[in-house]
């Protein structure tokens, strides 16, 4: 059973991977791979009820990740009708690249360690769509905010969903993730930063065009400004909510979607049917992509499979018994995660070692919690900012590995340097 299983996972896996070639929705590859890969471990386990209770699990955890995403992405969808983010585009004054690239870069490094690194992506990308009109530009800022998007994530408690599980689990804690990880994270998104800049020095930013006949819905100054600010607030209010609680963070950004909603129907209640219909939620719903929501679900349900049928634990234990060295084993997980979901990745790892071993804030965890976190942006499916990028903009597997993968590569072994060398310096 198990070797169907890994076969059958690299099968889909390398059907995602070449969906422009083969012409085949990578959702179709992605539902059929989960859909085969549980069908092979429930006929192959005498026990229903068990497999019945890991797939309700698996489900569960699937789900409150695919209606967050949902949620942010109709938060960002009814800001964007409002011109809410023309509140930011109009205070960017730069006409280079260049200059725009380093801001970006920064803004979602620490923007995402406030909100998260999914949510920070969508953000970002829906933002750039107001200042570059290019495609190509758009692609290779794209890619440099899934990286600052995954770094950013890394050394916050709250910033991505592997740190939070070693938060919540008490493997770390708030203050020593952040003085331990900040500046190994900083130079992982800074080293591809930099050389991306530096390849657009000199080239000017071309502003999108105006869409000929596109309606002009007379958005009013207060309309857009209520709009982009609640929107904001509710997006900055989801950690805060989970904090205290302790719900997921799907419920507080389903929370806030209402809230927003309701702002928005007694803003436009005295317009006519026809002027507010772009301008409502409803409509914010319909233009979210749901093709990039059921290969999200697609794709975490095949991995859970590996997780049950602890194939993932027993690599972990492999790695162990053959590596030895734990900052070679971390480093390994590290860049695993960017082909399998970090978060079964980490769970394996927080089941194998102990906290009586390794204590909160042990190098292990620290290690880990930057690994795991910046190695998923070495492929665009490997994390799920890359996810989110991937059905925003369109990019291609094959073109990320080609343009964007070799800087991720590079800024996560000089963060991971400077991670190692700041431990034995304080240590």
């Amino acid at each position: 059973m198990l070797t169907s299983l890994i076969i059958i996972f690299i099968i889909a896996y390398a059907a995602i991977a070449l969906e422009h070639p083969l012409k085949i929705n990578k959702s179709a590859s992605a539902l059929i791979g989960a859909g085969l890969l549980w069908t092979i471990y429930a006929l192959s386990v005498s026990d229903a009820q068990l497999v019945s209770d890991q797939l309700a699990e698996s489900l569960m955890g699937t789900a409150q990740i695919v209606f967050f995403l949902m949620g942010a992405m109709a938060i960002v969808e009814v800001v964007d009708a409002h011109n809410g983010f023309d509140i930011i585009t109009t205070h960017i004054k730069t006409a280079k690249l260049s200059r725009l690239m380093w801001l970006v870069g920064f803004v979602t490094f620490f923007l995402s360690a406030i909100l998260d690194n999914l949510t920070t992506t969508i953000v970002m990308i829906s933002l750039m769509r107001k200042l570059l009109g290019r495609h190509d530009d758009r692609l290779f800022f794209a890619g440099i905010i899934v990286i600052a998007a995954n770094s950013g994530g890394a050394w916050s408690p709250l910033g991505d969903v592997t740190t939070t599980m070693l938060w919540i689990g008490g493997q770390i804690t708030s203050l020593a993730i952040i003085k331990g990880v900040l500046l190994p994270a900083l130079v992982s998104m800074l080293v591809p930063l930099a050389i991306t800049a530096y390849t657009l020095r000199g080239r000017d930013v071309v502003a999108p065009q105006r869409v000929a006949g596109a309606p002009d819905m007379h958005i009013t100054l207060f309309a857009r400004n209520l709009i982009f600010f609640t929107g904001l607030a509710i997006l900055l209010a989801v950690p805060a909510f989970k904090t205290l609680t302790h719900l997921p963070p799907f419920m507080g950004i389903l929370f806030g979607l209402g809230i927003l909603w309701l702002v928005s129907d007694l803003l436009h209640r005295h317009q006519e049917d026809h002027n507010k219909q772009q301008l409502t939620l409803g409509h914010a719903l319909s233009k979210i992509d749901m093709g990039s929501l059921v290969f999200f679900i697609g794709i975490l349900l095949s991995v859970a499979t590996l997780e049950h049928t602890h194939i993932l634990t027993a690599l972990a234990q492999w790695l162990d018994q053959t590596v030895g060295r734990q900052d070679v084993i971390v480093m390994i997980i590290g860049i695993a995660s960017a082909i399998v979901d970090n978060v079964p990745l980490v769970a394996a790892s927080m089941g194998m070692y102990s906290l009586t071993q390794y204590p909160a804030d042990h190098f292990l965890w620290e290690f880990l919690a930057y690994c795991a976190g910046t190695g998923g942006s070495i492929l665009i499916i490997g994390s799920a900012a890359g996810v989110a990028a991937m059905g925003l903009e369109k990019i291609h597997f094959f073109w990320y590995i080609k343009k964007i993968s070799g800087l991720a590569l590079v800024g996560y072994f000089s963060g991971a340097l400077v991670y190692l060398v700041q431990y034995s310096l304080l240590h």
